[in-house]
């Protein structure tokens, strides 16, 4: 087996599925890894079974890859998160790999919130884990936009946090600049990257309301805390990496219209 392969986690994931796609398109060697055992009929994709929450499999998943796109993190139980990234750079370094490339969140080391902390550390134990490394910052995705409107509008009133600025990004432009990293050397701490306008949290909702044809009532709320402040200094956006192309109004079109 060859070093050039690129193995990708959270590859059945929103992002690692478009990350997959465009490996595939360029014709590149990639190994898609998942804690399925009961694993798809991908051509052009070699699928294997690797849990990076026990680490077995992973010696094997690992075998041969020169370079890691990790798009794996279990936003449900995000605690999971750090035992993984351990497992997955013990692996990593048994296994000679050569560059790991991380996809991250936006202000997770300004914002002091629960998943953010979590993504934070993971940063951390991969700037000092002794193997190149690339990390790549990027705005929210429209889909989880999407899910959290679903939910939010359930009720007569939509409650949206106040003066809080959000900046959504396509996830197949957030994977062209992963692939594009991972194919280049190890850069460390990457250009952010975010969608191409800047939206109010309210206005989000509104839109989304009038493309799901809703009618519900949007209060703003001030959250408090720190946490409330950060989102209020804008640290969800980063308007000087505004470098997506497709827009939430084009998403809504696309995804939410009827």
């Amino acid at each position: 087996m060859t070093a050039n392969v690129i193995l990708v986690t959270g590859a059945t994931g929103v992002l690692g599925r478009e990350v997959l796609d465009r490996l595939r398109a360029l014709g590149l060697p990639v190994r898609a890894m998942t804690r399925r055992t009961t694993l798809p009929e991908d051509p052009g994709v070699q699928w294997v079974t690797g849990d990076l929450g026990t680490g077995e499999g992973l010696d094997a998943a690992l075998d041969g890859v020169g370079t890691v796109i990790h798009c794996a993190s279990d936003t449900r139980r995000p605690k999971n998160d750090i035992p993984g990234w351990r497992h997955l750079l013990d692996a990593a370094k048994r296994a000679g790999v050569g560059h790991i490339v991380n996809i991250s969140i936006v202000g997770v080391d300004r914002i002091p919130y629960f998943y953010y902390k979590i993504k934070l550390e993971g940063e951390r134990l991969l700037r000092e884990s002794g193997i190149p490394w690339t990390n790549l910052r990027a705005t929210q995705f429209p889909d989880l936009l999407n899910k959290a409107l679903r939910v939010l509008s359930k009720l007569p009133v939509v409650l949206m946090p106040s003066k809080t600025a959000c900046q959504p990004v396509d996830p197949g432009e957030v994977a062209e600049r992963l692939v594009e990293l991972a194919q280049a050397a190890p850069a460390g701490q990457a250009a952010e990257i975010g969608g191409p306008k800047v939206y109010d949290a309210p206005e989000l909702a509104r839109t989304w309301l009038a493309a799901a044809g809703k009618r519900r009532y949007v209060l703003k709320v001030r959250i408090p805390g720190k946490a409330g402040a950060a989102f209020r200094a804008g640290y969800l956006t980063t308007p000087r990496h505004a470098d997506g192309v497709r827009t939430w109004e084009q998403y809504l079109a696309d995804e939410v219209a009827r």
